[in-house]
């Protein structure tokens, strides 16, 4: 089972010709409210991939519209707490090139309490894997907690913080990075080159699997001296908030289901590649049966 330390957010979305620059009030051209956070997000992917996943997660009890949502969608809920808090928010602006921007509100999400964190990794079994982002408190606490009871901890430090490199990463079983997040972890310049980065997360963590994306550019995984490299498929992108974590989750629920790393990768990036081509967070996320029918088409092409 996998289960989800992860953030619920509501999304406010903006369709702008370009992101508001200091003093400037912008007309949008467009906006949507809807479900998302990195945490949901990833559940989600999970769920439409077909992987079995539980959230944790914390949401004001105005938006408890959240875990029914969840729950039609296949994620396990018992574990989302409605509060008296407000929930996490985001205000997203989309440019007409489909890159984002994003202000965050963490609200309900910094809410755990060391309790909490402990009564759930103490209903876990060892082997369970937990799923963490950086957008809920309490890592520090949790990911020793969750190891010492023989559970696999599978980390997406995102968004980067300089809090990241005071955990226990070594202690993690993988780590999703992009190339922002990486160069910001290692002390090392943005344009770093791929194999740059993949030899000093081997310096830095040892032999902790590795998963380094890099967009249009394509994803690598590297764990000891395995190294995998998987082109991106060449799509249009009209919004990209979520493709990260639509990545993140199609790769776990692949990987829970017995596939190779580099089955998973494939599955992934395919499934990253549906999502850049719709509008929305947890909206573009694709299903199962969506990833298929592109998988099996870009091999059709490739013969």
């Amino acid at each position: 089972m996998i289960f989800n330390f992860g953030s619920i957010n509501i999304d406010h979305t903006y369709q702008v010709p370009y992101f508001v620059r200091p003093g400037e009030t912008l007309e949008s051209n467009d906006y949507n409210i809807g479900l998302g956070g990195k945490g949901v997000n990833q559940s989600l992917a999970i769920a439409r991939a077909k992987g079995a996943v539980s959230h944790w997660g914390r949401v004001s009890s105005l938006d408890a519209w959240v875990a029914h949502e969840l729950e039609f969608a296949g994620v396990g809920v018992k574990d989302i707490e409605l509060t008296t808090e407000p929930s996490g928010h985001a205000i997203i602006q989309i440019d007409s090139s489909g890159e984002n921007a994003i202000l965050l509100f963490a609200g309900a999400n910094h809410g755990f309490t060391q309790e909490r964190i402990a009564a759930l990794i103490a209903q876990t079994s060892p082997g369970d894997t937990i799923l963490i982002q950086n957008e809920c408190n309490g890592l520090d606490q949790l990911i020793p907690l969750a190891v010492n009871h023989g559970c696999k901890v599978v980390f997406n430090p995102a968004p980067m913080t300089s809090k990241v490199s005071s955990l226990p990463l070594d202690q993690c079983e993988l780590l999703f990075f992009n190339r922002t997040e990486a160069a910001a972890l290692l002390d090392m310049p943005v344009a770093s080159s791929a194999a740059d980065l993949l030899r000093r997360c081997k310096e830095a963590l040892g032999d902790v699997e590795v998963v380094l994306t890099l967009g249009s550019e394509g994803a690598w995984y590297q764990r000891s001296s395995e190294t995998l490299f998987q082109e991106a498929l060449k799509v249009k992108a009209i919004d990209t908030t979520a493709a990260g974590d639509t990545f993140v989750g199609y790769f776990l629920a692949a990987r829970q289901a017995g596939l190779t790393p580099s089955q998973c990768l494939q599955r992934a990036t395919a499934a990253a590649a549906l999502a850049v081509q719709k509008l929305g967070a947890a909206s573009s996320i694709p299903v199962a049966e969506e990833v298929d029918r592109l998988m099996w088409s870009a091999q059709e092409h490739s013969e």
